[in-house]
């Protein structure tokens, strides 16, 4: 079940389509301003905005569907609850990201999960040899996206997580950093072993 139709439910939280078009088309500082401001339908802009793209990143950080969309519906229910400590030096969607990351290290602390993968989130792109398309091309494309997604998982926590930080969400190196709470140092030899020992075991998948 999408995470806002789960959001939807709490007290209050009915409101009109086109306002809740308002809401999507209003920033995300507007629309933080207006849920301190006591409007909680204001929150459901934010939760539109960004529940599809959590919930792609924390299914290859979590590697199961529903764990990951239990990550996302309590991380964004923590996020509205401490809203008042958000400070807006950092994007919101970092916060939000940050939330969600450490309720799915403690998830994983308490429950290995099982490599359940979605293909919604599309293929990470690796380095690799030229193919000329045929057609069983499309399910050539769904079978590298579950081969790469798949290794992903086998990597260690600490390279997955740069991983999926700059290659699925595309964050910077300082923003990495800031999320995981490491050196930049420390993020850019995470990110080169871990792009090595992902090439490294989809070396000979992808030589056939």
């Amino acid at each position: 079940m999408p995470v806002f139709d789960q959001f939807a439910k709490l007290p209050g939280n009915h409101v009109r389509p086109k306002k809740v078009e308002s809401l999507i088309n209003s920033t995300d500082n507007d629309l933080i301003r207006e849920t301190l401001a006591g409007n909680p339908h204001a929150f459901e802009g934010l939760v539109r905005r960004y529940q599809g793209r959590l919930l792609s990143a924390m299914v290859a950080v979590c590697g199961a569907i529903q764990e990951a969309e239990d990550v996302v519906q309590e991380a964004f229910l923590q996020a509205f609850c401490k809203l008042d400590s958000f400070r807006s030096e950092s994007r919101f969607y970092t916060w939000l990201y940050r939330i969600a990351f450490n309720l799915s290290v403690n998830m994983r602390r308490r429950k290995r999960p099982a490599l359940a993968l979605d293909h919604r989130n599309g293929p990470i792109q690796i380095d690799a040899a030229d193919h000329a398309p045929g057609p069983d091309e499309p399910l050539a494309q769904a079978e590298r996206s579950e081969m790469v997604l798949n290794a992903i998982q086998r990597l260690p926590d600490e390279f997955r997580q740069v991983l999926v930080l700059r290659e699925l969400e595309g964050f910077c190196y300082e923003t990495i950093a800031e999320v995981l709470g490491l050196p930049i140092g420390t993020v850019r030899s995470r990110l080169h072993r871990a792009r090595q020992q992902l090439k490294d075991e989809l070396q000979a998948w992808f030589a056939d």
